[in-house]
């Protein structure tokens, strides 16, 4: 049985925003390890991106290639981007602090922690962004 939640993206810049914004996601199982949701997620973020392949990639990891811009990730050429790369650079991300994830207002630490997701559940991916100078 699939589930419906909610997900936000946030950095360390726009913390405390009232910005309600986010996107759903359809999981697989009420109750599912945090690798899985992020897998679901890459995976879904690839395959909207390659239907159609604009100019900016809209996702949760920045593709090789791929340069930073208030618009998203702008993608020098419009190719195909490989979801299990993109799952591998999460994993990676995930283990060097790149993004933590909030399950509602708790965070999960661990890739094997099984999560419950209910309807009004939240998962917040915060990117962290490095301190210039310090």
């Amino acid at each position: 049985m699939s589930t419906t939640v909610k997900i936000r993206d946030e950095t360390t810049f726009d913390l405390g925003d009232d910005d309600d914004s986010g996107f759903l996601l359809d999981v697989s199982a009420e109750r599912i390890m945090v690798r899985e949701l992020i897998r679901t997620r890459v995976y879904r973020e690839v395959y909207r991106y390659n239907l159609d392949r604009p100019e900016y990639f809209h996702g949760l990891i920045q593709p090789s290639d791929a340069e930073r811009s208030l618009n998203g990730f702008k993608m020098p050429k419009r190719r195909r981007i490989d979801p299990d790369r993109q799952f591998e650079m999460a994993i990676k991300a995930f283990y060097r602090n790149g993004f933590i994830v909030l399950l509602d207002d708790r965070q999960v630490d661990e890739l094997e922690e099984e999560i419950e997701v209910r309807p009004d559940t939240t998962v917040t991916f915060l990117k962290l962004v490095p301190l210039v100078g310090g």
